[in-house]
């Protein structure tokens, strides 16, 4: 045997032996191997991240608390009695009462509800407007894409709490239904904008690659192109951005709420709270503190649970 047939028969043997030095190990030559999909290694280096778990823990607990508020207290929120007023931490009020004489931590547990019902509503009109906008500007180009960013341009140039104010002034019902409705549409017609954009430009790029081209010489049509092949390319981005955008929508409510143009009594709100609680901040500071710690929390939860993903899904940033 020459020594080229020697080198030859001594590298088949270690491929059939594969990394692992045994026969029939995982990858060794010949055996397909499982492809490694972006989801898959966003997960891989999610899970690695204490920031993602302290984060992704926080959203659920907010979401508990709004979905099920009986599950952390037991006190009405609305059993409120002056006798009570601003007394100290007593049965099951933990944090005391304010000065309509209401359970703090149970108005905190229950506005979540309302903060994070708007938020949550905003987030998905504004992705539902987003995805829209940006899948026909970046697909189409040419005058679509010239239209559509000149009218994301004008939208953005406009500042949100400022047309949200204005707008909402002119909401005269006290109707919580209307109210929550006004509050949702003001922040989705306004606050879609960087989303659009993220999405333009991941269809800009995906509409380039080798797989829609080759859709398009099958004969797929353009709706099938986008929503087949470029759809889920486009949503990864979009959703790290909405995340982001979800806590920006809920300090928005507080804030619009504590301006008195939001939501009102007697819906249970943060913002409501903050607002009643800064009138008395000198007889106690509890009534205040506490529902602006829970929104501090839960905005918080929502930026960094956003940059843990958006991280993620960048293999620049890894």
């Amino acid at each position: 045997m020459s020594d080229f047939e020697t080198v030859a028969a001594s590298e088949n043997q270690a491929a059939r032996r594969g990394p692992s030095g045994e026969p029939g190990a995982p990858g060794q030559a010949g055996v397909p191997q499982k492809p490694r999909s972006l989801a898959g290694d966003a997960w891989r280096d999610l899970r690695r991240k204490p920031i993602f778990w302290i984060s992704l823990v926080l959203v659920v607990l907010v979401a508990a608390m709004a979905a099920v508020p009986g599950l952390f207290t037991a006190n009405d929120p609305r059993d409120c009695m002056l006798s009570r007023q601003h007394a100290g931490p007593s049965g099951g009020a933990i944090f005391g009462y304010d000065f309509q004489g209401c359970d703090t931590y149970s108005r905190a547990v229950h506005g979540a509800r309302a903060s994070l019902l708007v938020g949550a509503i905003s987030a998905l009109l504004t992705g539902l407007i987003a995805l829209a906008v940006g899948m026909l500007a970046g697909y189409f180009g040419r005058w679509v894409d010239a239209v559509l960013s000149r009218l994301i341009d004008i939208v953005l140039g406009i500042p949100l709490l400022l047309a949200a104010i204005v707008l909402l002034k002119r909401v005269n019902s006290d109707s919580t239904a209307i109210r929550i409705g006004a509050v949702i549409f003001v922040l989705a017609i306004l606050g879609w904008t960087t989303a659009a954009r993220v999405v333009r430009s991941s269809v800009i790029t995906a509409k380039e690659q080798d797989y829609v081209a080759a859709a398009r010489m099958l004969g797929a049509g353009h709706g099938r192109i986008m929503l087949r092949h470029i759809l889920p390319n486009a949503l990864a981005p979009a959703i790290v951005v909405l995340t982001i955008a979800l806590g920006s929508f809920i300090a928005a409510e507080a804030t619009l709420s504590f301006l008195g143009i939001g939501l009102r009594a007697p819906t249970i709100s943060w913002g409501i709270d903050i607002d009643a609680g800064r009138v008395h901040m000198r007889e106690s500071a509890t009534p205040l503190l506490v529902p602006s710690t829970f929104l501090a929390l839960t905005v918080l939860a929502f930026i960094m649970l956003g940059d843990a993903i958006r991280d993620a899904f960048d293999p620049k940033l890894r």
